[in-house]
């Protein structure tokens, strides 16, 4: 069973906020997510895991992990995170504030939208039917 990341999006609101954030920043490289700490269940996620973004405390979207790799030593040392550049939205669930990253099994996972089956709702939407528990 594939073993997911999840993370806090910050500094953007929507999924394509993101997106563009990538594209102005990081044109044609590869989409790398930066932590400092280094997952030591690393292996159980490249390839068959997701990393999960938690935005204004809904999760939207995953993106799948193709690698992950520790970069520097000591005091400088880092964690790098290698996404694919698709990204599959989810079904909107809510999610308390952490800080860093959290380990997420896929039992606990939300369902992509395209086996959700909704098409277009707008992110609010679903989330206020989610909390209200009639979705």
């Amino acid at each position: 069973m594939a073993l997911n990341m999840i993370k806090l999006c910050v500094g953007c609101d929507t999924v394509e906020e993101l997106v563009e954030w990538h594209e102005s920043h990081r044109s044609g490289a590869p989409w790398v997510m930066q932590t400092r700490q280094t997952p030591k269940r690393a292996a159980e996620m490249i390839g068959e895991g997701s990393l999960y973004r938690v935005f204004k405390g809904v999760i939207l979207c995953r993106q799948p992990i193709l690698d992950i790799e520790t970069v520097g030593e000591g005091v400088t040392a880092r964690c790098e995170v290698v996404l694919d550049s698709k990204i599959i939205r989810v079904a909107p669930t809510p999610r308390r504030a952490f800080q860093g990253w959290r380990y997420l099994e896929q039992k606990d996972a939300p369902p992509d939208l395209e086996t959700v089956g909704e098409g277009d709702i707008p992110p609010e939407l679903a989330r206020a039917l989610r909390e209200a528990g009639a979705w």
